[in-house]
């Protein structure tokens, strides 16, 4: 899905994962694991997970958003996940 096609507030994520912060909730950037193997299969640590803001929600919500790479602000992918990681569609930058 194209950056573009994100909900406002995953854009704003994904802007604030291309430039390292800073982010609002401390989990922001802790490993993601890929316990549910949906993502391609990579080693612990390659994978980092961002949240979306719901609005409306009182906690972090449902939405992430999943990025790999051995370096944060210059991912090799992003995934999109609305459904707390049941499902991921890959974010294309066209920058």
């Amino acid at each position: 899905m194209p950056v573009t096609e994100l909900p406002r507030e995953g854009q704003t994520t994904y802007q604030l994962i291309r430039k390292g912060g800073p982010f609002q909730f401390e989990k922001d950037g802790v490993v993601f694991g890929n316990r549910e193997q949906i993502l391609p299969r990579q080693a612990r640590g390659y994978y980092r997970e961002y949240t979306v803001k719901t609005p409306g929600s009182r906690d972090r919500g449902a939405r992430r958003i999943v990025c790999g790479g051995s370096v944060p602000v210059q991912p090799d992918a992003c995934y999109y996940t609305a459904d707390h990681y049941a499902s991921f569609r890959v974010i294309v930058d066209k920058n």
